[in-house]
């Protein structure tokens, strides 16, 4: 795992150099070209959300949005078909911005809460790449993390959090102050881990698109085939809770 960890730290650098040399970017920090998938229209109307059973929200950056790959090639549609071939009624609806950045997901968490037809029955939070991708301080991913759980709790929301993992390049204070922060919030908010959602295709070039960093289609049948038990775990905790009440 480190010496994969180490290649994509290489990847990391190379798009740390791009965003530094390129041209300013949008406030989100959203690379050129970056695919931009929204929930909602410009006047803010409802999001359509298919009638199931259980909703699940996959809130995320571009390894949610599908960055790279055919529409239905993604995340959100692969973990919808697991899930149904699995025996599940489930919605999984897509969240996910290109570029977006712990500060940027915070920003736009409500909106996208309250323009959905339903509250849902699970969160999928993955969002911290893109604040390693700008080396921006541990504490404020940690801060801006927290403070989505904490939304999320407050509204009985379960939450699943994907998380990151900084590469060594980045120097040994910089990555346990990042790596701990999944964990941390795991415990305190009794929310479920999912401890990396690269695991299984970092390091492995036929699994990662061209930039180094982003998984292709193949690279998205492993993270789904490894995600989807942990998502099936939290459906299944959040039905007993239900029952209890």
């Amino acid at each position: 795992m480190l010496s994969r960890l180490v290649t994509y730290g290489f990847g990391l650098a190379i798009l740390q150099l791009l965003i530094a040399c390129g041209p300013a970017s949008e406030e989100n920090g959203a690379l050129p070209g970056a695919q931009q998938q929204t929930v909602v229209d410009a006047e803010g109307a409802q999001a359509p959300v298919a009638e199931a059973d259980t909703l699940i929200l996959a809130f995320g950056d571009s390894l949610y949005a599908g960055y790279g790959l055919a529409p239905d090639e993604g995340l959100v549609p692969e973990l919808q078909k697991a899930l149904t071939d699995a025996g599940h009624d489930v919605r999984v609806h897509n969240a996910g911005v290109s570029g977006d950045t712990t500060a940027a997901g915070l920003r736009r968490l409500d909106f996208v809460l309250d323009s959905l037809s339903r509250k849902p029955d699970l969160v999928l939070l993955g969002l911290g790449g893109n604040d390693l991708l700008r080396g921006l301080k541990p504490s404020e991913t940690r801060a801006n993390m927290d403070a989505m759980v904490k939304k999320l709790t407050e509204r009985d929301i379960p939450v699943i959090l994907t998380g990151m993992l900084a590469p060594p390049n980045m120097g040994k204070e910089f990555v346990d102050q990042f790596n701990i922060i999944y964990p941390l919030l795991a415990l305190e908010y009794d929310a479920t881990l999912y401890p990396f959602f690269m695991d299984g295709v970092v390091g492995r070039p036929d699994l990662i698109l061209p930039d180094g960093i982003h998984p292709n289609a193949k690279g998205i049948d492993v993270i789904v085939e490894k995600l989807t038990p942990a998502v099936e775990k939290a459906l299944k905790k959040q039905a007993k809770k239900e029952a209890a009440k």
